[in-house]
């Protein structure tokens, strides 16, 4: 099953670094969040990605284009026609496909732009922005079990974020709202599992996936939560970025699944 991956917006809220580079390609612990997000997907094996650029892509291409390297022990011997040897190569069992899907695409549009890499086939989407310590494998159990169009990650923290109106008695999403100050209720983490029925639902650059094309699935019933009471953390601040430091820098970062 293919893994979709959101990378192409101007991530705004942490311009600190993000006029430098796609705010995927921050880093924590000195790599890209966007490679935490692919270890923990990697720890499930799911080795296919494909990822949707636009802002400064070019950054995220060129950093796979030299992962090898970067990540390998190198002897350059420039007495015998600058010959390259590699040695202790870490490599992922990656499979990664980098799109551009445009500078001003909004979600729904950069999600439609990569339908001919993922066919007539389920495939799974989340954010390039946000790390958690879900379990893939009981998240496509889940999906697989109930069978509708699509299924993402709810998670209930202090956020900003919209909230999601769900049937207590079958997980069902039936509503998307703004979060209120005095809210308790569930928010939208990614994490999603969709099949490709769900591109039927969006018609362009311009359609934001997070509203029409979900409320449209929410309302015919055919759009699940399944429930996340761990860990997930945005990096959209500088002080967000500075937690996930902390926790990493200590040793218990709890997104890192594939280390336990």
């Amino acid at each position: 099953m293919k893994v979709v991956i959101l990378a192409g917006g101007y991530g705004t809220r942490i311009s600190e670094e993000s006029h430098l580079k796609p705010k995927p390609m921050i880093e924590i612990g000195e790599k890209p969040i966007l490679w935490h997000i692919m270890k923990e997907y990697s720890h499930y094996g799911f080795n296919e990605f494909i990822i949707c650029c636009g802002y400064k892509q070019h950054v995220i291409k060129e950093w796979f284009a030299d992962y090898y390297l970067y990540n390998s022990d190198v002897t350059f011997d420039f007495s015998k026609n600058n010959e390259m040897a590699v040695h202790n190569n870490v490599a992922e069992p990656w499979k990664v496909t980098i799109v551009d899907t445009g500078l001003n695409t909004m979600t729904g549009g950069r999600i439609k732009r990569i339908q001919q890499y993922i066919g007539n086939e389920t495939f799974m989407l989340t954010y390039g922005d946000a790390v958690s310590d879900v379990n893939i494998k009981k998240l496509v159990d889940f999906h697989k079990e109930h069978k509708k169009t699509a299924t993402l990650t709810a998670v209930n923290i202090g956020q900003r974020f919209g909230v999601l109106g769900i049937d207590a008695a079958n997980d069902s999403i039936n509503s998307f709202r703004e979060k209120e100050s005095t809210d308790g209720a569930r928010i939208n983490a990614g994490y999603m599992v969709l099949e490709p029925a769900i591109f039927d639902f969006i018609e362009g650059d311009t359609i934001v996936f997070e509203k029409e094309p979900l409320e449209t699935v929410a309302q015919s019933g055919q759009l699940k939560a399944y429930k996340h009471n761990g860990f997930w953390q945005c990096m959209d601040t500088k002080r967000e970025k500075e937690e996930l430091e902390e926790l990493w820098e200590s040793g218990q970062a709890p997104w890192k699944v594939w280390d336990k």
